[in-house]
């Protein structure tokens, strides 16, 4: 597939899975709700790698990488911010989850030493501050309170890890390891340490049976992981950890258009100017260099012209 089709899926996928995210919450233990998401996806991605004939034996040392990639991705990741979720609303989740893009430039530098343009820059703040303008009326009513703080720092910790994640998946396609094959693993790996983590806290293992649970489990799994974590970690090696992190900025901004048709949202000045500027630094970040340049001069030449003037 093309990147700009491995983008798009992404974007949509991930945009629409809050909504089944919603029907996940409730009588299940959130960690049992993930241990079941991704055992199913790993399951999924055994198959088909068996079908493909693609390897599924690794070394020691790749299954400990395999390991610590599926507990950064697949377990800490979702386990911090479904508990930040109980201190903050999802506004201030989107914000802080959206700072991906960050921690990917940050540690991509010092990981790979990768050289950070201003077009990405440029690009990254703009879509940084389209997701403050989006959420500005649920921001604005929140007191950053000892409730909120947590509720913060949970969410940007795992979104930490989430971008550790991205970075160990990065080395493992630098040394030439198997796409799909190492997803799987991360996966089941992911599931095993929340399977560790529920025992711990003292919590079973209850499911429901309901429709809404099992057919939004059916597409967080399928959807949710198996196809979109393909399309992002392929496009991590294809463009790099700080472009194709933008579609982090661009998740809420989906579900905002998909909550106007199944929630009735209604859009008021300031959804409008997060959205504008959210797509505005996605055109930025994805636009050739050359353009950009060309951006760049015309700005430099109008600004000595109004020197002179």
């Amino acid at each position: 597939m093309s990147n700009s089709v491995l983008y798009f899926l992404t974007v949509v996928i991930w945009g629409s899975t809050w909504i089944a995210i919603n029907y996940q919450l409730g009588d299940v233990a959130p960690e049992a709700s993930l241990v079941y998401r991704f055992a199913l996806a790993a399951l999924l991605l055994f198959a088909y790698c068996s079908y493909k004939k693609l390897t599924l034996s690794f070394n020691i040392k790749q299954h400990a990488s395999f390991a610590l990639f599926g507990i950064c991705l697949f377990g800490l990741n979702y386990y911090l911010l479904y508990n930040a979720q109980m201190h903050i609303n999802s506004a201030l989740t989107s914000i802080a989850f959206s700072t991906l893009m960050l921690a990917n430039i940050i540690n991509a530098r010092i990981w790979y030493k990768t050289k950070i343009t201003a077009q990405v820059y440029l690009g990254g703040a703009l879509g940084l501050c389209g997701i403050v303008a989006l959420f500005w009326p649920q921001i604005s009513d929140v007191e950053l309170g000892q409730k909120a703080l947590i509720g913060l720092s949970l969410s940007l910790i795992g979104t930490l890890c989430a971008s550790f994640g991205n970075m160990i998946s990065m080395k493992n396609q630098q040394l030439k390891l198997p796409l799909l094959p190492t997803t799987a693993w991360g996966m089941a790996y992911g599931a095993l340490f929340m399977t560790i983590l529920l025992l711990m806290q003292g919590k079973s293992f209850s499911f429901s049976f309901n429709f809404a649970y099992i057919s939004s489990l059916l597409y967080l799994s399928v959807f949710g992981s198996v196809i979109a974590f393909a399309c992002y970690l392929t496009l991590l090696t294809r463009l790099g950890a700080h472009k194709t992190s933008y579609a982090s900025i661009m998740f809420p901004a989906v579900a905002v258009v998909i909550s106007t048709f199944v929630e009735n949202f209604h859009w008021s000045s300031s959804t409008v100017i997060g959205f504008s500027t959210i797509l505005i630094g996605n055109l930025v970040l994805i636009a050739q260099p050359k353009h950009f340049r060309l951006f760049r001069s015309a700005s430099s030449s109008n600004k000595r012209v109004k020197m002179l003037d």
